[in-house]
Formats: structure tokens, C-alpha cells, sequence
């Protein structure tokens, strides 16, 4: 379980005119909140966030250190949404969410995938369907990733959410049917031999013959 801390300062000011200043002065208005806490509004630094989403730790747990006038709090959280600004991509708002490390919580658990499959080796063609999985579990039973085992898949077969086998501790919440990876076979054009004289000029047809009419 990795945890990266993240330096956050407690906002009193909670207008549009306040926020929008500490966006020019280079940080983002958030807010922590959760089951078992009072929401608090926060600032952080752009950069601190850019840093995070470059190092793809958004998606990790976060230990917020707060600083409310003089006095630090921590909290662990996750970022549960980042927004982004839709013309210049900056950040606008983030929105962290208490863990609670007694509570089972859901997580997308990354797929780290090994080994050369018989199907690619076959000349068909592997098919990545799912990246992660769903998965519950207390957050100190969260690893990092699972590995799964590509070697033996073969062309028309499939490994699904079930095949996964997940360490003591952890459900899976994803439907047990649903593909996380296959091999297809590769499909083949053939394309039609030019027939004889194909590509030159087409003669022009020569015009009906009137039939004549009997007096």
C-alpha cells in the first residue's frame, strides 16, 4: 500500500471571486470530505497535483497534510474526482474522500500482464479488454497490481474476471464473465486476380439497330 503525501491549506473563502484567485496565484481550490468528517475546503498546488496525475499516483492513496492556521492535520484520502478546465486542460477543482482504514472500500485494481501468449505465437491476435478490475477490500489489503499469466491463452479463447485469482481479503466486483483479455484470429483479405485486359479502355458500345417497320 503506497501512500504520497500532498500539502494542502485550509480555504476560508469560499466564493467564485476568492477561488478564481487562487487559481491565478497557481493553486486549486479542493475539499476533503467523508462519512465520518465535517467537510473541509482546501488549496493546493497546481503543480503538486500535475506532479501526481505525471507519476499516475492520483489514483493511490493520499495523505493530505493540512495546515489550518499554524496547525497540522493529516488526513488519508483519495481523489475522488479532478476536474479539469475544457479549453486549457488546467486543473479546476479537486475533491478528496476520507479512507477509513477499518472499512472495506472499492478499488480499481490494476492488471499487469506476463508472458508471451500461444495465440500471438499462432498468428492470432491478442485483445487487452480490461486494464483493471473492481475489486473490495480493506485499503491495507490493496496491492499494487496482480499479475496475470497471458502464456497459455490460444486463439479463440479467453481469460475472464473469474480466472483471476485475487489474494486473501479481496472480492471481486466485476461481473465473473467478463473478458479481461483474449486472442482473436487475424482475418485475411484476398484480393480478386485482374481479369484479362482489366484496366484498359472498355470499347464503346455500338448503337441498337432499328428494326423497320412493314408498310
Amino acid at each position: 500500500m503506497e501512500i504520497t503525501d500532498l500539502a494542502a491549506e485550509v480555504r476560508k473563502e469560499h466564493k467564485k471571486g476568492p477561488a478564481r484567485r487562487l487559481r491565478q496565484q497557481g493553486f486549486v481550490p479542493a475539499i476533503f470530505y467523508g462519512g465520518s468528517t465535517e467537510n473541509i475546503s482546501l488549496a493546493v498546488k497546481s503543480s503538486d497535483l500535475l506532479k501526481l496525475h505525471k507519476e499516475k499516483k492520483d489514483h493511490a492513496f493520499i495523505k493530505l497534510i493540512i495546515d489550518d492556521g499554524g496547525t497540522k492535520i493529516e488526513k488519508l484520502s483519495l481523489i475522488k474526482e479532478l476536474q479539469t478546465q475544457p479549453l486549457t486542460g488546467k486543473f479546476y477543482h479537486a475533491d478528496f474522500y476520507e479512507v477509513d482504514m477499518k472499512k472495506k472500500l472499492a478499488f480499481d485494481l490494476d492488471l499487469n500482464f506476463t508472458g508471451k501468449c500461444i495465440g500471438v505465437e499462432n498468428g492470432g491476435e491478442l485483445q487487452h479488454i480490461k486494464r483493471n478490475v473492481r475489486v473490495l477490500c480493506l485499503p491495507v489489503n490493496l496491492p499494487d497490481h496482480i499479475d496475470v499469466d497471458l502464456t497459455d491463452l490460444d486463439i479463440g479463447h479467453s481469460i475472464k474476471v473469474k480466472d483471476i485469482q485475487l489474494p486473501e481479503g479481496i472480492e471481486h466486483l466485476d461481473p465473473p464473465d467478463a473478458a479481461i483479455a483474449a486472442v482473436a484470429a487475424v482475418r485475411v483479405v484476398k484480393v480478386a486476380e485482374a481479369a484479362p485486359g482489366e484496366g484498359e479502355a472498355a470499347a464503346p458500345a455500338e448503337p441498337a439497330k432499328e428494326e423497320k417497320k412493314e408498310k
